[in-house]
């Protein structure tokens, strides 16, 4: 059976699936994190919503560094050294891209901050609720536009223009990233073998 990163139908062979595979998690667990943001209120969590805030809470601070690690230290560099004509077109974006994952990783070590506080007191003064729901809904914000500029234009040019063995050397990086083993034969491609 294929190791994957959560639910998903890519694996490691799919690189470029899988870091989408990531988007739907990230907006999933951001999400997660607004409702009960929302609806507790700075409150007392009680169940759900206890359990909600910690499993999003574990994701960004675990999980979400690693796909930014997959972008920045394995997809982008391999694109930065394309000849492509299309390249220059990409390479601003990534530039954009990597300046928005700095902003993102601050609000989020401030979003974990309130959290982690809020789970061990079990209720957060007024300010430091309103301040939570202005950071979930300014992470919402970046994230709309980030992904968006990834998944439209970032990922298709990655897809078209990365050889087989560029993707399953991106793959393997990100299968021991998470230590896993990264299978090859399991590669599926959409162009052909360059």
């Amino acid at each position: 059976m294929p190791v994957s990163i959560g639910a998903s139908e890519n694996t490691f062979a799919n690189p470029i699936g899988l870091l989408s595979d990531c988007h739907r998690r990230i907006e999933r667990f951001l999400q997660a994190l607004l409702a009960v943001a929302n609806q507790v209120a700075g409150g007392s969590l009680e169940g759900e919503h206890r359990r909600a805030l910690e499993v999003a809470l574990k994701y960004f601070r675990e999980a979400a560094p690693k796909h930014t690690a997959d972008e920045e230290e394995d997809l982008f560099p391999m694109l930065r050294e394309l000849a492509s004509p299309c390249i220059p077109a990409v390479l601003a974006d990534l530039d954009r891209l990597e300046a928005e994952h700095t902003i993102a990783e601050a609000w989020h070590r401030e979003v974990e901050d309130l959290g982690e506080r809020w789970l061990r007191q079990n209720s957060l003064p007024p300010e430091d609720a309103a301040r939570l729901k202005n950071l979930l809904t300014s992470l919402s914000d970046l994230y709309r536009a980030h992904i968006a500029s990834e998944e439209e234009r970032v990922f298709p040019t990655a897809k078209a223009e990365l050889s087989e063995s560029e993707l399953q050397s991106i793959g393997r990086r990100m299968a021991s990233r998470r230590g896993v083993l990264f299978i090859p034969e399991q590669a599926v491609f959409s162009h052909p073998a360059r």
